[in-house]
């Protein structure tokens, strides 16, 4: 239960705060999402801090919106808030004549659902964002199926990164960006304290108290064993070993909570069969270099891991399903998908040399020869080349000019 004078200071201090915050970096998707038809409500999920409220204050100046109003449930002063408080909501809504409701971590309260779909169908415009994948899914899936268009937001990409930091996108911004990754926040004073914070608050806050975990060791023991082993196969059986816990059924919840809220995704095994797909060892991915090499005490400094976890998320924010690749004992890293339809077949390889330029070319071939496909790709740090084999043709690129865009 809240009070009405408290409901209104809210709102107009957070107003205040998006009114005059730096319009900042201008994010890619923002031409997606502006958009969005009136009768459906636009949603925006994304990891904790990757720049959502930020992109809101881009879609207001954009849409140069005027009656507007702005709720982040993600406040102490708003702990107490419940369903019933929504009518409080409503009154407020109608005195100021708002237009566009635009609300943050709404999914904090119970049955928010039940009310977006009232606003919606009283013709308001309908902004929300959040932090969890899940979350969102599950309750609009329920109970707003057909009126709601969801796009998700990332930490910065190359491009953007580059265009943030005003430089050239050329290797050296790429090492960089190899390195930094692209939190925004972190990006302002490359202190680490903003990574730290950042993770305290999707563990503890996010993970462990939403979903009343109490053991909280074997939670924290599995994000560290998952943030040194990215890009690498994982599997539920081995890991509740790791960790020592007796259940694979709990790692595989714990697993689906870091995912969630978007700390990680787990690729399977590229099958025509799902269940070979479920059975198989995933490749895990962790959402941002920067914040894996604040996160980890013994992660190395393997740029090729990390060459490897940047494209993976460059793949990701474009919308591409992607799976790894694994027969006749030859590998490849991903093999990208857009609408069920394979697209393209993709090495990575720091640098290709006389040590592993058999290997990584051989495993891209037999991708390549699995989907009948004429072209495959390897992607390095600075090497540009072309190799034809048996008709097939291998381009090398460096990484800063595939994902330059």
């Amino acid at each position: 239960m809240v009070k009405r004078s408290d409901l209104l200071n809210i709102i107009s201090f957070q107003k205040r705060k998006i009114d005059d915050s730096d319009i900042g970096q201008i994010r890619k998707v923002l031409d997606n999402i502006s958009k969005t038809p009136k009768e459906f409500a636009l949603i925006i999920s994304g990891i904790r801090r990757c720049g959502k409220s930020t992109l809101l204050n881009q879609y207001v100046v954009k849409n140069k919106l005027e009656k507007y109003l702005y709720l982040n449930f993600d406040s102490a002063k708003l702990f107490t808030f419940e369903l019933k408080d929504f009518q409080l909501l409503d009154e407020i809504i109608e005195e100021e004549n708002y237009h566009w409701l635009v609300f943050d971590e709404i999914q904090i309260i119970d049955g928010w659902e039940i009310y977006i779909r009232q606003k919606l169908d009283e013709g308001f415009n309908v902004i929300i964002t959040g932090s969890n994948a899940s979350l969102l899914s599950r309750e609009l899936g329920t109970k707003l199926t057909g009126r709601h268009i969801t796009k998700e937001l990332f930490p910065f990409s190359f491009a953007e990164f580059s265009s943030y930091k005003n430089l050239e996108k050329d290797e050296n911004a790429f090492k960089e960006y190899l390195i930094k990754g692209g939190f925004p926040g972190f990006l302002k004073s490359d202190n680490t304290d903003i990574h730290m914070a950042l993770l305290d608050d999707i563990i503890y806050r996010d993970i462990a108290v939403r979903h009343n975990i109490r053991d909280v060791k074997s939670l924290k023991l599995l994000f560290n064993f998952l943030v040194t082993n990215a890009t690498k196969l994982i599997s539920a059986n081995k890991l509740k070993h790791y960790i020592g816990i007796k259940s694979t059924a709990t790692v595989i919840e714990y697993l689906n909570y870091f995912e969630e809220s978007y700390l990680i995704q787990l690729i399977p095994k590229f099958s025509y069969s799902y269940k070979n797909q479920l059975v198989n060892p995933k490749k895990v991915y962790f959402i941002d270099n920067g914040l894996q090499q604040s996160a980890s005490l013994s992660f190395s400094k393997d740029l090729g891991r990390k060459l490897e976890n940047l494209a993976f998320w460059e793949y990701r924010r474009k919308g591409k399903t992607i799976y790894y690749f694994h027969e006749n004992n030859r590998e490849c890293d991903f093999v990208i998908c857009q609408n069920e339809r394979i697209e393209e077949v993709v090495q990575i390889c720091l640098e290709l040399n006389h040590d592993n330029q058999e290997r990584e070319i051989k495993g891209l071939i037999e991708a390549m020869s699995y989907f009948e496909l004429e072209t495959g790709t390897i992607i390095t740090l600075n090497q540009e080349d072309v190799i034809l084999i048996d008709g097939k043709r291998v381009n090398v690129l460096p990484g800063y000019k595939v994902f330059g865009d």
